[in-house]
């Protein structure tokens, strides 16, 4: 039996400025205390959380702005602690994947009364609701935002674990490309990619389906005609804008369908060497198409013509992209050390999308074949 499972998000907002948005927002749902997550630089080298603080006035309690890239378990904690201690009655997050994962994870912590690492080693779906829900600014295209999972990174193992809860994902989503003229383009422009990645892997699943096609393919549209040109003309709202709901049509994907090698590889990278996952998705997903391509031709031919280039093979028009964006393209270019790669294979296996890779990845040594690839 096929289905796609609809998300608590009420509200998807753009065309307004976020902190007068997020004021408003609070407002309606009645929220009379409103704590902000966010990334540290965010909050310490830009006006703009002290505008959401200024625009949300009392409703305003506090912030946590302690996030960790990866998402490592103790940040989880502490976050969790300070919700814990604060008493919100509304989360607002703002930033990209890593403040969003956070408070994914620490809703699941409150939830089930966990205050140690050690309460997440078994605890990887939540089956109690969550006690406060967030309304996510995001100011990347990772699509975190528009998913009920997030990542998290066991220290001690450096693997990463993915976490669910039916309401853990935003209950409302602000889009404001203003926000994101303080994203690092390098930032931007991967994460960007790393949309490209979810539509492409939609698109591929083993599980796909008509209306997650549907997302797929226009996503890529957009993020087509768009994303480079933000690199070009980095002032234009409105292809920041476009890139925006590219996102959001594509991150509507994530966890509605099984993804593939990309994704799974990409956790493993990030977890055990720190890969940024925009950079894993500008490494990995041309090589994962490839790998795939007996098995996805036809959807691999939609992907060349959304993309512009129905003449070319779909991994080329995508390493197309990649290059055009000025974005890393091997392993060896984001740090990675050879030495590294049987144990990011073993990790790898461990990941249900490699499992649910469209053409069987059943071992290590078939993960090898494509981190070898990479690798430059």
């Amino acid at each position: 039996m096929a289905s796609y499972q609809y998300l608590p998000l009420e509200r998807v907002i753009f065309g307004r400025p976020a902190a007068a948005a997020a004021a408003e927002e609070a407002a309606r749902i009645g929220a009379q205390r409103v704590f902000v997550v966010s990334s540290k630089t965010l909050s310490t080298k830009t006006a703009v959380i002290d505008a959401m603080a200024e625009a949300l006035g009392s409703r305003f309690i506090g912030k946590f702005d302690d996030c960790i890239a990866h998402t490592p378990w103790p940040s989880i904690i502490a976050a969790a602690e300070a919700v814990r201690t604060a008493k919100p009655d509304l989360i607002l997050t703002v930033g990209g994947g890593t403040p969003i994962d956070t408070v994914k994870i620490l809703q699941i912590c409150l939830a089930h009364g966990v205050s140690a690492i050690e309460g997440l080693e078994n605890l990887r779906v939540a089956t109690k609701p969550s006690p406060v829900r967030q309304v996510v600014v995001p100011t990347t295209l990772s699509g975190a935002e528009f998913s009920n999972i997030g990542g998290g990174t066991d220290p001690r193992t450096r693997i990463k674990h993915s976490f669910s809860g039916a309401d853990v994902g935003a209950r409302s989503v602000i889009l404001d490309p203003a926000l994101t003229l303080h994203t690092p383009e390098w930032l931007w422009l991967s994460t960007g990619v790393r949309g490209i990645d979810h539509a492409v892997e939609a698109l591929c699943s083993t599980e796909a389906n008509a209306y997650c096609d549907g997302l797929a393919l226009h996503a890529l549209r957009l993020f087509a005609k768009n994303l480079s040109h933000t690199r070009s003309f980095p002032q234009d709202l409105d292809a920041r804008l476009a890139c925006q709901q590219a996102s959001w049509l594509a991150a509507s994907t994530i966890g509605r369908v099984a993804y593939g090698a990309s994704h799974g590889i990409g956790h493993a990278l990030g977890a055990a060497a720190d890969v940024p996952h925009g950079h894993t998705s500008c490494v990995m997903l041309p090589h994962v198409m490839r790998y795939n391509e007996g098995a996805t031709a036809g959807k691999q031919q939609l992907i060349s013509e959304a993309l512009g280039k129905p003449g070319l093979r779909a991994a080329d028009a995508v390493s197309e992209l990649i290059s055009a964006l000025g974005q890393p393209s091997t392993l060896r270019a984001v740090g990675v050390k050879r030495e590294q790669l049987p144990a990011i294979a073993e990790a790898s296996m461990k990941s249900a999308w490699v499992r649910s890779n469209p053409r069987p990845i059943r071992a290590p040594a078939d993960v090898m074949e494509l981190l070898e690839a990479a690798y430059g």
